[in-house]
């Protein structure tokens, strides 16, 4: 049976958004072709007619998951006044909700250590999303020249990252909260709000897990 172009496309992006999902539970290398096309509810065989390789699925898929967590990002900024704008985001992306569901979670911290040991095309693939994610968060501080503006971004996105990892691999016990609140914290330059008032945070803000 032949499908029209369309199907085709859409067939496309159903694998990659599954894709991005399990990679991001399962790691890069902790998922196969055929389980990934099973996901889709394709078969196996039908892989290449989408893909050239495994690696050309696995770079769509980060560059997915990543344009989703900067759209968050922008859509959270819309809605909330300029001055409070990067205290938004990160007391968004520092939660228990985002903690503890890694596959609707940020790319960056799910899958950033295993991309280092990619190949250098995927790795330069991740890498321009990834300064795609910096330059959005400059944008939130307008009082700043571009380049400190910059530069402050670098700093919270790696701190963020950072906390969210170790906040991971602590489990969700009070050790991991405490990483949280005290990554906000660093990441904000002021006290860290309170673990409580962190749980109540909007679900989709940020890079906190949304279903897509």
């Amino acid at each position: 049976m032949r499908y029209s172009k369309e199907h085709k496309l859409e067939t496309h992006a159903r694998i990659v958004k599954k894709a991005s999902v399990r990679l991001r539970e399962k790691g890069a290398h902790g998922i196969g072709v055929a389980d990934l096309m099973k996901e889709a509810g394709l078969t196996h065989g039908g892989f290449y007619a989408h893909f050239d390789s495994r690696e050309a699925l696995v770079i769509e898929a980060f560059a997915y998951a990543m344009d989703r967590s900067t759209e968050r990002w922008r859509k959270l900024a819309e809605v909330t006044p300029p001055k409070d704008r990067m205290a938004t985001i990160v007391e968004n992306y520092l939660t228990p909700l985002h903690r503890d569901d890694p596959g609707h979670g940020c790319a960056i911290t799910a899958l950033g250590a295993e991309v280092s040991r990619e190949s250098p095309k995927t790795r330069k693939a991740f890498a321009a999303k990834l300064e795609q994610m910096v330059d959005m968060l400059a944008e939130q501080i307008p009082e700043l020249p571009r380049k400190a503006a910059r530069k402050q971004a670098m700093a919270a996105t790696a701190t963020m990252v950072g906390t969210l990892m170790l906040a991971r691999i602590a489990g969700s016990g009070q050790l991991s909260d405490e990483i949280l609140d005290a990554g906000r914290e660093a990441a904000l330059g002021r006290a860290a709000q309170p673990r409580s008032a962190a749980k109540k945070a909007p679900v989709r803000g940020a890079s906190i897990p949304a279903r897509r």
